[in-house]
């Protein structure tokens, strides 16, 4: 019998990049190299699993930002497309390495690696990897859970329970559109939370979240056991807190495993080492040089890089993969001394930290899960839902307003470099809500104004935006996002009431701003969701 559970929580995530404008743009590779580097190795190894048999449960949030991504078919064509450009350059290379015994056998590996992409993603799932995801879902074997519409940092827009509801709610209709079904948890956006929000997920018909371990350590009164059982809020919605202990061993950048100097270096590539001529073709539309993914060292620890041995790195995967397993077994031990119920163990990660981050990452985490079936008497894998469906008496507190990154309190997404947005985002959120109910029963040509004024408005306030301008990495890239969305949002806004829509100017945003096709901007006129039957 088991003595407690771990629940492994992949979280994936990428803002909404399509820019059919422009035939290339450097932003829209962020989801081509997380489809090829992280979501399709991710599907690679639970398939591996399923082969050999081993039972095993996790626990994934596919973001409807990132869902509308995979079901876009522009995306969809331009993903084969740098495919093709990928095969054709790693080609070149399995030719210019042809006498190099270590970078030739490494160069054949790509190709291999994306010729067996191109098919997964071609001929398997006809370009829509959600099929594979649901078909998980379905076997039972992994959680999918949503997340907000556009990754919106919720507790900045307390000021307007409209637009919290409304990323909400759009969140759980993107999930119940692609995978049949509603979603029982949610991902709040960089774990942010704040009192109150719990009632508005009850009512979108919502079950758990995922908190930071402050969200929960921090609660009223102190929960008793901790992050190593889930709490109740006040609207009897489940809060899971984050295991410390479990993801520094991943995340941090001074003792994770993803360091480790036998592992691949992510920063040396063959885009920046070749020579420019070479690898031009294969660069930007711009020409400047870029990361091509063709990447031929590993870390090492020092300024003289040695070439990447991927035998000796799997074998070290393979051997952290049996240090977290024995660090989790003592753990869940010690706990189950110390509770009367068996403890969970919630270790967060980015998805995209496995495989794209982390080359090895994907095979780490198979490798764990097989130790885990194979090994493991100690504890087993099991998601969220089911573990509430095992022990459903927790103790009921009320969480403080918290979130995860720098400091824990939404410092990440409000300072000096990012503040000035939330303004004209709180003004735009009014309009919209003034907006919906002044307008009940709209002509056509308005009520698909009203709704691309919603879309407009939800791709304005993602996160990622706010992040962007914080990390200071594609800063003009995020501030123009930010004025674009928001420029469109009030120039539709000023037409509407002005009664003079252009027509013209709609059908082009439409075609461009074109996800969550089902969306009603009537969430916003404060009416509360009419539960299904």
């Amino acid at each position: 019998m088991e003595k407690g559970y771990l629940v492994i929580v992949l979280h994936a995530h990428l803002p909404y990049v399509r820019h059919p404008e422009h035939e290339h743009f450097l932003e829209e590779k962020w989801f081509y190299e997380a489809m090829t580097e992280s979501y399709i190795p991710l599907l690679k190894a639970m398939d591996a699993l399923a082969r050999d048999g081993v039972d095993f449960r996790l626990t994934l949030s596919l973001t409807p930002t990132l869902l509308s991504m995979m079901t876009d078919p522009l995306l969809q064509d331009r993903y084969v497309r740098h495919l093709d450009s990928l095969i054709e350059l790693a080609d070149k290379e399995v030719r210019r390495t042809s006498n190099e015994p270590v970078s030739g056998g490494l160069a054949r590996m790509y190709r291999g690696l994306f010729g067996e992409a191109r098919e997964i993603f071609c001929g398997r799932y006809q370009k829509d990897l959600t099929r594979a995801f649901k078909e998980w879902m379905e076997r039972g074997q992994v959680e999918i859970i949503t997340s907000a519409a556009t990754h919106g940092f919720l507790p900045l827009m307390e000021i307007c329970p409209e637009a919290v509801r409304a990323q909400i709610r759009v969140g759980v209709q993107t999930h119940r559109r692609i995978f049949g079904r509603d979603p029982r948890g949610i991902w709040l956006p960089e774990c942010g939370y704040y009192p109150g929000l719990d009632q508005i997920l009850k009512e979108e018909g919502l079950r758990f979240f995922i908190l930071e371990t402050h969200g929960i350590l921090f609660a009223t009164p102190r929960p008793r056991y901790g992050v190593h059982a889930p709490v109740y809020c006040p609207s009897g919605v489940a809060a899971f807190g984050r295991d410390r202990e479990s993801s520094k061993s991943v995340w941090s950048a001074e003792e994770g495993y993803p360091g480790d100097p036998i592992y691949r270096e992510f920063y040396r590539d063959i885009g920046f080492d070749l020579d420019y001529e070479y690898v031009r073709p294969y660069l930007n539309g711009d020409g400047a040089r870029i990361q091509t993914g063709l990447k031929y060292f590993r870390i090492t620890g020092s300024a003289q890089k040695e070439p990447y041995a991927p035998a000796a790195a799997l074998e070290k995967a393979a051997a952290h993969a049996g240090n977290f397993l024995f660090n989790r077994e003592k753990q869940i031990e010690h706990l189950h001394s110390l509770m009367k119920k068996p403890p969970i163990v919630l270790a967060p990660y980015d998805a995209e930290l496995f495989g794209h981050w982390w080359f090895e990452g994907p095979r780490w985490l198979e490798f764990l899960l097989r130790k885990i079936h194979s090994e493991g008497t100690v504890f087993k894998t099991i998601t969220p839902s089911g573990y509430l469906e095992k022990y459903p008496e927790h103790q009921t507190v009320n969480p403080p307003m918290s979130s995860w990154g720098y400091n824990g309190y939404a410092e990440v997404w409000l300072n000096p470099s990012n503040d000035w947005i939330y303004r004209p985002l709180h003004e735009a959120a009014r309009r919209m809500t003034e907006s919906a109910r002044h307008f009940p029963d709209p002509s056509v040509v308005r009520r698909r104004a009203l709704n691309q004024m919603a879309r407009e408005l939800l791709l304005a306030q993602a996160s990622d935006w706010a992040f962007i301008m914080k990390t200071g990495t594609h800063t003009d890239y995020a501030v123009r996002r930010t004025r674009e969305h928001l420029a469109r949002f009030t120039r539709l806004w000023e037409e509407l009431n002005k009664n003079s829509m252009d027509i013209g100017h709609l059908e082009s945003i439409e075609s461009m701003d074109n996800l969550f096709p089902d969306i009603d901007y009537q969430i916003y006129a404060n009416r509360r969701k009419e539960r299904e039957i």
